[in-house]
């Protein structure tokens, strides 16, 4: 879980891309001498102290009419409307600008935390060149070097100082599930076919949806929370901010859920982006279950099923644990379906085992399958223990976690959802050293 979200803003060409990468410590953005490189958000989770938090890279705001500066101008709007904090990224070296003035206008508008970020501050005898940047009127003025690293320790300590105390969460007892998937595969259909009623607006008009929207509502005496999401469409398809905006929306939704319906399109089939956005949910570790929707549009007859779910389960490969289920939402057949599946899946992410259990099940795995040996030398797993639970987190004590082959790690996750279940519930699978 998160715990805020930063937006890096500033004119072209100030080093916006190059600090993100510092602060991420890998280069997820492209860093480049011509302004205007970066031309739609760019997002990762970054961990500082005890804050885990959202970052998100954004074009240069100019007054320039240049090829995409609508749509980036939009996409800055955007990050800034989401962010918790902002990161507002000037020039050491060229100094206070025009634009740096329009920019801090723009901002002050915001009403949110502003940090101002001197950047190319290489060296000591540049430090006066920060005092010009106390008259864009925000308090925090910090020196940095993103492409050496000065002052970001600095200014991360003051970006999660202003980082809001987490909320308590308001939908607690309640199971939470999102509905997430390219755009127009009927997810808000889906949620109306949950709430029986129309709540939520339906259009055959692709990106409807922009906002994520979250729906109380109580089946089977138990409460459930619904976060329908706008459509994640692949990234540089089109530069509509509403597009990229609908991807950080989804991740944010993706946050909040503990079980995720993957919604595919039946009537198109599965496409290259089906993945994407399943991956999302995968790696987020959440509880997923496939959904196959438009299933009374498909030709089919008897075996039409099973191969379908054959081509799901080559396709979403690494979704092997996941249940699948074929509905319509248009036609609101086998919807009666999926709750019993979000309460299975939503009891297996929070499945807890006792850990003389667990140790029972890898000592017997260990006696039927011994570990092959390695350079002369063999596995050995001393003891296991659940850490987590939401996700499922396993912790295996082994004399050496490097003997831990991938193959035998899939043979023990496979004995343990033998053993448990955890249909739905992606494991993670950790080999540690026993201390002696």
């Amino acid at each position: 879980m998160i715990d805020g979200i930063i937006a890096i803003v500033g004119r072209p060409n100030v080093g916006k891309s190059t600090l993100f990468n510092r602060m991420l410590e890998e280069r997820l953005s492209i860093v480049e001498d011509t302004p205007g490189v970066t031309r739609d958000r760019i997002y990762g989770d970054c961990q500082w102290l005890s804050k885990t938090f959202r970052l998100i890279d954004t074009g240069g705001i100019t007054f320039a009419d240049e090829p995409f500066q609508k749509e980036i101008n939009a996409q800055v709007e955007i990050a800034v409307d989401e962010a918790d904090v902002i990161i507002f990224i000037t020039d050491g070296r060229q100094g206070l600008t025009s634009e740096d003035e329009y920019i801090a206008k723009l901002l002050r508008k915001a009403k949110k935390p502003v940090i101002v970020a001197v950047n190319k501050i290489d060296d000591n005898s540049l430090i006066n060149n920060i005092y010009d940047f106390y008259g864009l009127g925000f308090k925090d003025v910090i020196p940095v070097s993103g492409s050496h690293g000065i002052g970001v320790g600095d200014l991360l300590d003051e970006c999660t100082a202003n980082m809001p105390d987490k909320p308590k969460d308001a939908y607690e007892g309640m199971i939470k599930f999102a509905i997430i998937g390219r755009p127009n595969v009927g997810k808000s259909s889906l949620t109306n076919a949950f709430l029986q009623e129309e709540r939520v607006i339906v259009s055959d008009i692709e990106g409807t949806t922009r906002d994520a929207i979250d729906t109380v509502f109580t089946a089977n005496d138990k409460t459930y929370v619904v976060i329908d999401t706008a459509g994640i469409r692949k990234r540089g398809k089109i530069y509509e901010n509403v597009e990229k905006y609908s991807v950080l929306r989804s991740r944010n939704a993706i946050d909040r859920a503990d079980v995720i319906l993957v919604v595919i399109d039946g009537e198109k089939g599965i496409i290259e982006q089906d993945k994407h956005v399943a991956g999302l949910a995968h790696e987020a570790l959440k509880g997923v279950i496939i959904v196959y929707n438009k299933w009374d549009a498909v030709n089919k007859d008897d075996k039409t099923m099973a191969a379908t779910e054959r081509q799901i389960r080559e396709e979403f490969s690494y979704l092997d644990y996941a249940p699948i289920a074929f509905t319509s939402a248009l036609k609101k057949q086998r919807i009666n379906t999926l709750l019993p599946l979000i309460d299975m899946v939503y009891q297996n992410v929070n499945l807890r085992i006792r850990t003389n259990v667990l140790n029972e099940v890898i000592m017997d795995a260990q006696l039927s399958n011994p570990p092959k040996t390695h350079n002369g030398k063999r596995l050995k797993i001393y003891y296991a223990s659940q850490v987590q639970s939401s996700p499922c987190v396993i912790v295996l004590f082994v004399n050496d976690p490097e003997l831990m082959h991938f193959s035998y790690q899939r043979y023990i996750e496979n004995k343990l959802r033998e053993a448990f279940g955890f249909e739905g519930v992606p494991i993670r699978i950790i080999a540690r050293k026993r201390e002696d």
